[in-house]
């Protein structure tokens, strides 16, 4: 078998596969399908200060590559992670996770990191600036490097875990924003989160109440990749590729555009037991290609 560990700022993984936010829950969701602990490590539910009920049905919609969702944050709030949740989460699993974190002001993006920072479960905090900026007229952080980059410094000061920034498609500059994001003291990057989409349905309306809704799953794969082959050359941080795998042979390309572990997200909501056959077909694959080390590959397409 190929050796798959891979090194995520000091964390390492036995494998480069994790279960992104919003498609494996705290982790117990899958208990049924799978042993979870064959996971490289799973980023949780987006996580607020606050309980939030999410917005109105419908919220998901289908297209032929996959899903759109305008879930809106639906999570129980950062206490009551922190205090029912993960002490349930540690019977089972005995990895260390990366602890999603949303907010719509720097200082609640502070707070919950600050929480989440003080679990031993936690290994990376991951931030997700796609969240509107409500003091700053409703904009995303995500597309501002400057507020993104406000948020970060607000978080560093106050963890001492890896933090890691989940950027948006939506940005104009991604590559600007990835530079600023590591001048200003982040640890690693996450590229990329859901594209922004809309369906009509036969009456000629919006489907998702919210009218749009993040685009996700294997129509979106190729964009993904070349979002992460333009910006490796430019940072000297960790990448984690998210967007649109759904196979053993999309783990291989995403490493070597320069992702050093892949999220898999719509393709677990698809079939809930897939990650297994990933992994078995990658152990596969390395062993076809030669790959003694899967971590030797990242990056490779751009020698």
């Amino acid at each position: 078998m190929a050796k798959l560990e891979v090194n995520l700022s000091g964390l390492t993984l036995q494998n480069p596969l994790i279960p992104a936010s919003g498609t494996f829950g705290y982790g117990m969701d899958f208990l049924d399908f799978f042993d979870v602990n064959e996971v490289g490590s799973f980023s949780c539910k987006g996580t607020t200060r606050q309980p939030r009920d999410g917005n109105p049905l419908p919220r998901i919609a289908e297209y032929e590559g996959g899903m759109l969702n305008a879930v809106g944050l639906q999570n129980p709030g950062i206490e009551t992670v922190c205090r029912d949740i993960l002490p349930e989460l540690k019977k089972v699993y005995h990895g260390r996770i990366v602890a999603n974190v949303s907010g719509f002001s720097v200082q609640e993006y502070a707070e919950t990191a600050e929480m989440f920072d003080k679990e031993d479960i936690v290994g990376i905090i991951e931030l997700n600036i796609s969240c509107p900026n409500v003091h700053g007229g409703g904009m995303s952080f995500g597309t501002d490097p400057e507020a993104a980059c406000e948020v970060l410094r607000a978080v560093k000061a106050r963890c001492q875990k890896p933090v890691y920034v989940k950027c948006t498609p939506q940005c104009a500059d991604l590559v600007r924003m990835c530079t600023e994001l590591e001048k200003n003291g982040a640890d690693g990057l996450v590229l990329l989160n859901t594209w922004l989409g809309m369906r009509i349905d036969r009456k000629g309306r919006p489907v998702l109440t919210n009218i749009t809704g993040g685009v996700s799953g294997a129509g979106i794969f190729p964009q993904t990749l070349y979002r992460i082959y333009q910006v490796y050359p430019h940072v000297h941080i960790p990448i984690i590729g998210c967007g649109g795998v759904s196979c053993a042979s999309d783990v291989l390309e995403m490493m070597s555009a320069g992702a050093s572990a892949v999220e898999i997200g719509t393709q677990l909501l698809k079939d809930p037991a897939s990650l297994p056959k990933i992994l078995t077909d990658l152990n596969d694959l390395c062993r076809e290609q030669q790959i003694p080390e899967i971590h030797t590959i990242i990056g490779r397409a751009h020698s």
